[in-house]
C-alpha cells in the first residue's frame, strides 16, 4: 500500500520574526498615532505636528532596532554560553550525558530499554545536536538571530508611523484630530488581524486587543495635550 503524505503547515518558525515585525508594527502606528493626537489636541498647526511625528518616527525606529538587538543578542549569548556548556560536559562524562538522555525519553514516555537505546543512537549522530534539542529546549525555529529582529523592528516601526503621518498630512486641518483617531483605529484593528490570521490565533480576540490598548494610548495623551496646551 503506498502511505498517505499529510502535509502540515505549523506556524512556529514564524514565531520569532512575527513577533518583532507585529511589535514593531504596533509600537509604529501607536507611538506616532499618540504623539500626533497629543500635539493635534494642543492645537498646534501642522508644521509642528509633522515635525513632531517626523522625529518620533526616526527615533523610534532607531530605538526599537537597538532594543532587539540588544535583547535578542544577550539570548543569542545565554544560548551560546549553554551550548559550550555542554559541549565541555561531553567531553569530560559522554557515560553520564547519556544517561541523562534517556532519563529524559523515559521522562517522556519511553521504557528505560528503549530509551537507552534511543539515547546510543542519537549519541552516536550528532550527541550535541539531541542535548540541544531534548535537554535545552532549543530548536532551529526558535534560535536568536539577533540581525533579524532588529531589522524588521526598524522595518515595521516605520511603516507602522508613516501610516498616522500620512493620515494627518493629507486630513483638512480642521479635522486632523478626528481623522488621526479613526484611521489609527483601522490600521491597528487591520495589523491585529493580518497578525492572528499569520499566527494562528483569533481574529476577533487579537483585534479587539489592539485597538483597546491603541484607543487608551491616544486617549491619555489627547488629554496631556489638552491638559498643557503645549506641544508634547
Amino acid at each position: 500500500m503506498s502511505r498517505l503524505h499529510h502535509p502540515e503547515r505549523h506556524r512556529t518558525g514564524r514565531a520569532a520574526w512575527l513577533r518583532a515585525a507585529v511589535m514593531g508594527a504596533n509600537d509604529g502606528i501607536v507611538s506616532t498615532a499618540s504623539l500626533l493626537v497629543g500635539v493635534a489636541a494642543a492645537q498646534s498647526n501642522r508644521t509642528a505636528l509633522l515635525v513632531a511625528g517626523g522625529a518620533g518616527l526616526v527615533a523610534g525606529a532607531m530605538s526599537m532596532a537597538a532594543g532587539e538587538y540588544v535583547s535578542v543578542s544577550s539570548q543569542a549569548d545565554l544560548e551560546a554560553a549553554d551550548l559550550a556548556l555542554e559541549e565541555a560536559e561531553l567531553l569530560a562524562d559522554p557515560a553520564h550525558e547519556k544517561a541523562e538522555l534517556a532519563g529524559i525519553y523515559v521522562a517522556k514516555g519511553l521504557s528505560p530499554e528503549l530509551a537507552a537505546e534511543v539515547a546510543q543512537q542519537l549519541t552516536e549522530h550528532d550527541a550535541l545536536g539531541a542535548h540541544r534539542r531534548d535537554e535545552l529546549g532549543m530548536s532551529e525555529s526558535s534560535v536568536a538571530r539577533p540581525g533579524q529582529a532588529a531589522l524588521s523592528s526598524a522595518a515595521t516601526f516605520t511603516v507602522g508611523a508613516a501610516l498616522p503621518m500620512v493620515a494627518a498630512a493629507l486630513s483638512p486641518s480642521r479635522l486632523v484630530l478626528p481623522v488621526l483617531v479613526v484611521t489609527t483605529l483601522v490600521f491597528l484593528a487591520a495589523l491585529g488581524a493580518l497578525s492572528a490570521r499569520m499566527g494562528g490565533a483569533p481574529v476577533l480576540k487579537a483585534t479587539a486587543r489592539v485597538v483597546v490598548l491603541g484607543s487608551l494610548a491616544m486617549a491619555l495623551t489627547a488629554a496631556v495635550g489638552r491638559l498643557f496646551g503645549a506641544t508634547v
